[in-house]
């Protein structure tokens, strides 16, 4: 089985420990998002928030992150992962003073207004886990079909 080449952005500070079995990692700028895939960068992105930064960003940022949600939507499959779950905002299980209705409107607005999806992934574990699923089957979708959008 040949590994999936992931591209983790110079940004991301924590990145992801993914399966060296199933992936080989390298660093370098990318134009959308924290992780994409070698040769397909321009296709599929995966931005990864900590349920914190997420919450500070759609509150506080929203200018910003929504230039960053212009640049995923350009991909052909993209989507923001965030290392909670909507439990955890309706309990407001984050720093900050922002009220969960906001933060949970701010989460409809992105996937309706903007057109990404956003995966709420319990933790870090798990997203790390849907973040490597994700990027490996759309590697698999395009080789299988390399003729596909791009």
């Amino acid at each position: 089985m040949e590994r999936t080449p992931i591209i983790i952005d110079t940004r991301e500070i924590e990145p992801y420990s993914f399966d060296p079995v199933r992936v080989v990692t390298q660093r370098r700028a990318l134009p959308a998002g924290d992780y994409s895939v070698a040769g397909l960068e321009g296709r599929v992105a995966v931005e990864r928030k900590s349920l914190d930064d997420f919450v500070t960003t759609v509150i506080r940022s929203k200018d910003r992150f929504n230039r960053e949600l212009a640049k995923l939507r350009t991909c052909e499959a993209a989507c923001v992962v965030v290392e909670g779950s909507l439990a955890d905002v309706f309990a407001r299980n984050y720093r900050g003073g922002a009220h969960p209705a906001s933060v949970f409107g701010a989460v409809v607005s992105i996937i309706l207004d903007q057109g990404v999806p956003v995966f709420f992934c319990s933790d870090r574990q798990i997203a790390c886990r849907f973040t490597q699923d994700y990027l490996t089957r759309f590697h698999q979708r395009a080789m299988e079909n390399p003729d596909a959008k791009e």
